[in-house]
């Protein structure tokens, strides 16, 4: 019977992707994001903020980037995108006090080790040491001590600076960024490493990367179930089951013999291409509960399947997800494909639809030069939300609402 339904959504699939699809890439058959979030996702932030860019010394930035080029390809770098964007953005202000936001322009993820994964470790001293140049230099930091500031912190646990949950969790945001804004990619609901007013963003993928590889909008999507990556990660989790909390392992022993599911560990040259030909993407949980697939998902209109539980999605306040994606408990792997065959054939199509929108995909992307409606421009929105700043922002003559010396004694050090 599952199979009778998966090749029917394969044909319906297939159909809209033939003929409608040609359509749908000219703007005829996509679907408009009813209600409010439609309209939060094509605001336009020009005119309702301006931002002020600090211009620190290249320590805390360009010189690290001179140093190891390969932070523009990874997975975090949107905190250095976000700073080239800002430089030449209308929304930039020269002049401080006219500022309604304070931007800190600091890489703390361009540490890399000799396989590209970025090391956080000196993070904390780092962002430390920014801070209290800032708070030395310029009056601002002080009268709301970063309140009305923003950083980006795009590493697996944000501002929290570990790669591993358990110790993200155990160090905590660092507290000097207790009152900021901070625009991260870690998002999880009740989590220690995600606090309130936080703005959460896709990470980073390759925009004419992904350009390069598409393929004629009349292919027809004849794959259901399409995933690529670990399932387990033996080097840092010899025994299983901490990795992705087992939610990945769980997709392998239940549907690696399932002819639905094309999934592998290998990352072919065609992975691109095959998410173009699937109906759905697996984008589980792995270390974090957020990956780029979820990025490619959207932007080769494959359905993504979330599996990770109290994950708090990229602008969430704008993109429909609920309505685009499929979520999926992760106690619930093992019925996947039931739970997949199990979807109507109109919702599926109505959430192709949906994805096929440009502003859909173009609000996961930051492009190089900025595009209206990119993630810059999302990024920009969220900011602009959260004007005018409350009374609670700026502190009274004297008034202190941080403590300088708390966190782990080897943040203290100079950096």
């Amino acid at each position: 019977m599952r199979w009778v339904l998966a090749i029917a959504i394969l044909a319906a699939a297939s159909f809209f992707l033939g003929a409608e699809a040609q359509d749908a890439r000219q703007g005829h058959q996509t679907e408009r994001i009813s209600g409010s979030a439609g309209d939060v996702l094509e605001d336009d932030p020009v005119g309702r903020l301006k931002v002020y860019v600090y211009d620190l010394p290249s320590k805390y930035n360009k010189k690290l980037l001179k140093k190891d080029p390969r932070c523009l390809n990874h997975m975090f770098a949107a905190e250095i995108f976000m700073h080239r964007f800002l430089l030449s953005s209308a929304v930039r202000t020269f002049n401080p006090e006219e500022a309604d936001w304070f931007y800190t322009p600091v890489y703390t993820t361009c540490d890399l080790t000799p396989s590209g994964l970025p090391l956080p470790f000196k993070s904390p001293r780092m962002m430390r040491s920014a801070i209290e140049l800032i708070a030395t230099s310029w009056p601002y930091w002080n009268r709301s001590e970063g309140a009305d500031h923003f950083f980006v912190t795009p590493h697996d646990f944000g501002a929290c600076f570990h790669y591993q949950e358990e110790k993200a969790i155990g160090r905590g945001i660092l507290p000097l960024l207790q009152r900021a804004t901070l625009v991260q990619t870690f998002g999880q609901k009740n989590h220690v490493c995600l606090k309130d007013g936080s703005i959460t963003i896709p990470p980073f993928a390759p925009p004419q990367k992904m350009q390069a590889h598409l393929i004629p909008p009349d292919t027809p999507r004849s794959i259901f179930v399409y995933f690529r990556g670990l399932f387990y990660d033996t080097s840092n989790d010899p025994e299983g089951g901490y990795y992705a909390r087992g939610a990945r392992a769980s997709v392998w022993e239940n549907f690696k013999n399932n002819p639905l599911f094309d999934i592998s560990t290998d990352h072919p040259p065609t992975y691109y291409e095959d998410m173009q030909r699937a109906v759905f993407c697996l984008c589980p949980l792995g270390w974090a509960p957020w990956s780029p697939r979820l990025v490619e998902a959207v932007v080769f209109g494959c359905i993504p399947v979330i599996i990770a539980d109290d994950i708090v999605l990229p602008f969430a306040d704008a993109i429909p997800w609920e309505e685009i994606g499929v979520f999926v408990a992760e106690e619930d792997v093992p019925k996947l494909d039931s739970i997949l065959t199990s979807i109507p054939t109109d919702v599926i199509l109505r959430k192709q639809r949906l994805l096929a929108n440009p502003s859909m995909k173009q609000a996961m992307l930051f492009p190089q030069p900025a595009q209206q409606g990119d993630a810059f421009h999302q990024i920009l929105n969220g900011l602009a939300r959260k004007l005018p700043h409350g009374d609670n922002v700026f502190l009274k003559p004297g008034e202190r609402a941080l403590n300088w010396t708390a966190g782990p004694v080897g943040d203290l050090k100079p950096w």
